[in-house]
Order: structure tokens, then C-alpha cells, then sequence
């Protein structure tokens, strides 16, 4: 079985960008849950790049044929924080491999587990889904997306957390800085549009993942969770006005993402430390 080792720190600097692309204040010691998705990013040369922004080979994956890659799902389980200036390692490994048949045609789904630890410490473990599938046939370009619709009036009734986003490109552009993800639907409106079908930039699965992780600080403080699990349920468009919304209970919270048509964009859960 083939095992991914990668290395990296926490620097003040990163923290600093990390608060400032979600309109925090600096931290100096323990960092937000969810700063391990910008720590240990790939690192491919510009040259082995696909010409959809990803790269062709992954370490410790197998070759995989279907071209499409999409961020699925995790599960995290914390165990400590990540203070600022902290070694971090991680550990990645592929756990299998399932394929199934959707209405886009298979899918391979990829489940991955990754090891985190600050200064030798396990900080938390992720089980990670990938979905490949077939590259999109789009027989003529989409048309400029048109203004998304005013917010459905009662897409909020339920949650006692909420939080209204529209995630600006320049937020985008951020978060794929952050993470050095290169692929085009995140920053390239035209790729987007004529060569995967979508009517817009794409906002990435683990930042929407981030924003309510983020909502959990917020409304709880920093570093409360002891679990955290989300799911892509539709996708997210720049500049289109989101809901982030939370239900606490007694045994644990229940999160979403809502879309301006009320439509689930994703949904999560999490539990208190």
C-alpha cells in the first residue's frame, strides 16, 4: 500500500493570509479548525499539470482514467490544536476504491485517509472521498450566467445560526492561493463554462467546508469541535448568495449550506469537544 508523507509549518504569515481571506482578526497561537487543508499542499510542477489545472499524478494513488476529479465528502475527527508555528505532518493513504454508475456515467469513488500531526502531536485524522468521473460533452458554449434570483424568503426557518455569503471571486482566487489548487474551475470562468458545463466559477468544496467550520467558531469559539463531517450536495457558484446555517442540539449540531433557490448546497454535522 502506497503511503504519501508530506512536510510543512505554520508560519505567522500563512496564518495571517488565512484570517484575512475570511474577515478574522490575526491569531498568534492555537489557528481555526480547518487551517490543515492549507498545510502540506501538492506541490507539482507547472509542466505536469492536465490541462484542466489538476495534476496527473497524485503520489499515492493508483492511475486512475476518468479525468474528472470532485472533493466529495470528510469526516474529521480533532484531537488537538495547531498553534502557530507548529511542524506539521501529514499522512496520507488510499483505504479503496468502489466504483459505481451514475446518471453522468461511473464513478470511482476514492476513499483517503490523512494524518495529521503539529510538533508530533496527532491533531486530527480525515477520511477523505474523491468521486472520479468521464470529462462533460458540451456540445455548444454556456451562455454568461444570469443574476441569481433574490434569496427564497423562508430557506433560513429552522436555523438558529445563520450567516449570508456571496463568495466573490477574489475569495476564490484566495482560498486556491492558500491551497495551490490549480484547477480551472475555481479561476477560469471561460473553462468553466465552454469545457465542464458549469455557469460560473466553482466555489471549492473544502472552502464552503471551511466557512462552516468558521461559522462554529463564531458562534462557539475557537477550536470546540471534536468531530466535523460534511457532504457535497450541489454545486456553488461565485458571487451567488449562500446561507450558512447551524442547529445545535444535545447531540451535536447540524449544518448547512443553502443556494438562493433554497436548494442544499451541503450539509454537515459536527460534535462539541
Amino acid at each position: 500500500m502506497s503511503i504519501e508523507v508530506r512536510e510543512d509549518k505554520l508560519t505567522p504569515a500563512l496564518a495571517e493570509r488565512f484570517a484575512a481571506t475570511l474577515d478574522r482578526d490575526v491569531f498568534d497561537a492555537e489557528a481555526p479548525q480547518g487551517i490543515h487543508w492549507c498545510l502540506t499542499t501538492p506541490d507539482t510542477a507547472t509542466a505536469d499539470l492536465r490541462f484542466d489545472g489538476h495534476p496527473e499524478k497524485i503520489a499515492f494513488l493508483p492511475a486512475i482514467a476518468q479525468p474528472r476529479r470532485m472533493w466529495a465528502s470528510s469526516a474529521v475527527e480533532f484531537f488537538a490544536p495547531i498553534t502557530v508555528g507548529a511542524r506539521v505532518q501529514r499522512t496520507s493513504r488510499m483505504i479503496d476504491m468502489v466504483e459505481k454508475s451514475g446518471g453522468s456515467g461511473p464513478l470511482l469513488f476514492v476513499n483517503i485517509q490523512h494524518d495529521i500531526e503539529a510538533d508530533g502531536t496527532l491533531a486530527l485524522r480525515e477520511k477523505q472521498t474523491v468521486v472520479y468521473r468521464e470529462a462533460v460533452e458540451v456540445s455548444q458554449p454556456v451562455p454568461e450566467p444570469k443574476p441569481f434570483p433574490e434569496p427564497a424568503p423562508d430557506r433560513g426557518e429552522g436555523w438558529e445560526w445563520q450567516r449570508p455569503i456571496a463568495p466573490s471571486s477574489a475569495l476564490l482566487f484566495r482560498y486556491s492561493a492558500l491551497t495551490f489548487n490549480t484547477h480551472r474551475i475555481h479561476y477560469d470562468a471561460p473553462y468553466a463554462r465552454n469545457e465542464e458545463g458549469y455557469p460560473g466559477l466553482v466555489v471549492h468544496g473544502p472552502l464552503m467546508a471551511t466557512l462552516l467550520l468558521d461559522l462554529c467558531d463564531r458562534e462557539l469559539g475557537r477550536n470546540q469541535l471534536a468531530t466535523f463531517a460534511f457532504r457535497g450536495k450541489a454545486p456553488a457558484f461565485a458571487n451567488e448568495p449562500l446561507l450558512l446555517c447551524g442547529r445545535p442540539d444535545e447531540k451535536g449540531i447540524t449544518l448547512a449550506i443553502l443556494g438562493a433557490d433554497g436548494r442544499m448546497v451541503m450539509e454537515a454535522s459536527a460534535t462539541i469537544a
